[in-house]
């Protein structure tokens, strides 16, 4: 059965990792798909074209998430080419990793931005959309790093713990208009990223989570069919950990 037959989703940062996974799972349960990209575009266009061939309509814009005015064109644009939508993912992320003492102000400023800001563009710009349809689903990527923190990573950890607030104010000020806002807070997740990692260090992070296995993009993009369908119609203000049981 195709749990999202006829809907349309807007999946931020699509082109790699999780936001891919996310746009091939929701494809082939028959969402049409429109994709953003900051500077992909060859993967991009690779994967519209894969998600067309399933047979639904699949287009990948160029957007800023962090830019107010690009979020607003962009969400615009969606609605003249797909004539609706029913879901949001906000799935954009960067990282700029480093100590307190050796992070500068741009580097926190950049991530803040582009993962926390983007969230408020991009919710704010569908919200008179899905206002008038009484109807909405919206996901936000979060991380086990935005509820549990990590040395390193305060910009990354401040950025995701700021969407887990948003998720929740979101969840109480448009719920009576059946419009739902959830948040997914990923942990150790294999991508093309971690891939480049030194085994050593990813066997010691597999060996301690309780599954004894880092996710895959699969994992979350399931994670986020739950929450995106009509199966999870009754819940809102949640986040759920998709991470092998590593905060258990």
């Amino acid at each position: 059965m195709k749990i999202l037959e006829g809907k349309t989703a807007i999946i931020t940062g699509a082109s790699r990792g999780i936001g891919k996974g996310i746009a091939q799972v929701f494809a082939a349960h028959g969402c049409n798909v429109a994709l953003t990209f900051s500077s992909s575009e060859g993967p991009a266009k690779e994967l519209e074209k894969e998600l067309s061939d399933l047979g639904i309509k699949a287009k990948a814009y160029k957007s800023n998430a962090a830019s107010f005015e690009e979020a607003e064109k962009l969400v615009n644009q969606v609605l003249e080419d797909f004539e609706k939508v029913d879901i949001l993912i906000n799935n954009a992320g960067i990282t700029k990793d480093n100590l307190l003492m050796r992070m500068s102000e741009d580097d926190f400023d950049t991530v803040v931005d582009v993962n926390l800001k983007s969230v408020f563009n991009m919710t704010k710009a569908i919200q008179r959309t899905f206002l008038k349809q009484r109807n909405g689903s919206i996901i936000n990527m979060s991380s086990v790093v935005g509820v549990k923190g990590n040395a390193g990573q305060s910009n990354y950890a401040a950025s995701k713990a700021g969407m887990i607030g948003f998720t929740k104010s979101i969840a109480l000020e448009l719920g009576s208009r059946n419009i739902r806002c959830n948040a997914i807070a990923p942990g150790f997740i294999e991508t093309e990223m971690t891939e480049k990692l030194d085994e050593k260090t990813v066997e010691g992070w597999r060996a301690a989570i309780p599954l004894k296995r880092g996710g895959s993009t699969e994992d979350v993009a399931n994670a986020c069919l739950f929450l995106a369908s009509d199966l999870s119609a009754y819940i809102t203000g949640q986040v759920l950990h998709v991470d092998g049981g590593m905060l258990t």
